[in-house]
């Protein structure tokens, strides 16, 4: 019988690639112990971010290539998600209760921003996290309707201090709407409304979030500024539609979170493709091959594409977003890859500003 080496079970384990980091388990840093005990293997990983839609068929495959090494005939394999807190920019206090924050932007309005927050933050929830969502969209917050909140509720207020936020869908969620009646506007300069805005961030009782999913309002002026020098934002994700004139304001934004040094997570290109529902003709009304060629630009990652759908519009404005009202659906999958994809770009980063574990291992 062959003798099972940790070397075999190591690069076994190395050629196999996990799909959200691009890698695989060993070079990522995510083993943390092999056990050896003739023949049979036992291995310990540890993901950075949270797969609870993705683990378990994962450990599968990666038990189901183990058992293929010569003088093995039994392998297990235990995956555990420890999220850590981002180390965040230099001088900028860590927000409570909050490990990681993740800004959602776009250069102009009417790209789908929101909806992508939305969804994004269900589809954290969905894979095992804690999640909340900000509307910081001041002049134009949409957050509560789309997660279905009613028209008229008010935050608890908690020690004459924080502002408890309200609960829709499995996350919480805070926005000005909340604050102000559906007909009032916001009609604010921008340091007053940036200052407003600031004290919601960092006045609302967030309960040991994983991840706060800002919907950023559109644009490059005064609140988001506030934002990203005053807020410990691990990354931002930047929503375009493949039109030219999009494309142009998100460079500006990219451009924004570069000046400030939050790292740009990857851009997400909604709208991409329309089909026919009678026909299921598929045309490209907006133009083709946008998103793809901004994140080339910049050296960053077209996280996804997203159909010009009206299925997504329907489920937002009915209180329910896709990740949500239809999760097993082709579009809800694209969010749930694009939440590990968005996760796990997070760990990175924060695995590089931290020291890692030794490995543990053991054998007969």
């Amino acid at each position: 019988m062959s003798t099972v080496t940790r070397a075999a079970v190591e690069a076994t384990l190395s050629g196999l690639i996990d799909p959200n980091l691009n890698t695989d388990p060993v070079s990522a840093g995510c083993v943390r112990a092999i056990d050896i005990q003739g023949d049979r293997v036992s291995v310990d990983l540890e993901l950075g971010y949270p797969a609870d839609q993705f683990k378990t068929g994962w450990a599968q495959m990666l038990q189901m290539s183990l058992q293929q090494i010569p003088g093995v005939a039994h392998a297990e394999v235990k995956i555990k998600t420890v999220i850590q807190a981002a180390k965040g920019q230099a001088d900028v206090p860590t927000l409570m209760g909050v490990k990681n924050v993740i800004a959602v932007a776009s250069g102009k309005g009417g790209v789908g921003k929101s909806t992508t927050a939305a969804n994004l933050a269900l589809a954290l929830a969905r894979e095992g996290a804690r999640v909340g969502i900000l509307d910081a969209d001041i002049y134009g917050p949409s957050q509560g309707i789309m997660l279905g909140v009613p028209s008229g509720t008010q935050p608890v207020i908690r020690d004459q201090k924080y502002f408890v936020p309200i609960q829709a869908h499995g996350i919480a969620v805070m926005s000005m709407a909340f604050l102000a009646t559906d007909n009032t506007p916001m009609v604010w300069r921008g340091p007053m409304a940036s200052g407003a805005l600031l004290q919601m961030i960092t006045q609302t009782a967030w309960d040991n979030l994983d991840y706060l999913v800002v919907d950023m309002p559109p644009g490059t002026g005064d609140i988001q500024l506030t934002l990203a020098q005053k807020v410990p934002v691990a990354g931002a994700v930047i929503v375009t539609t493949p039109q030219d004139i999009a494309l142009l304001d998100a460079r500006k934004g990219i451009e924004m979170f570069r000046k400030v040094n939050i790292p740009i997570l990857g851009v997400v290109e909604n709208m991409a493709v329309h089909i026919c529902s009678n026909c299921g003709h598929a045309e490209h009304l907006f133009g083709e091959g946008g998103g793809e060629r901004l994140a080339a630009n910049y050296g960053a990652e077209l996280l996804a594409s997203l159909p010009l759908s009206m299925a997504i519009r329907l489920q937002c404005d009915g209180g329910e977003p896709t990740a949500s009202a239809d999760p097993e659906s082709q579009i809800a999958m694209i969010y749930q890859q694009l939440a590990r994809t968005v996760a796990a770009r997070i760990s990175v980063l924060n695995r590089e500003s931290v020291a890692m574990p030794n490995i543990e291992i053991s054998e007969d």
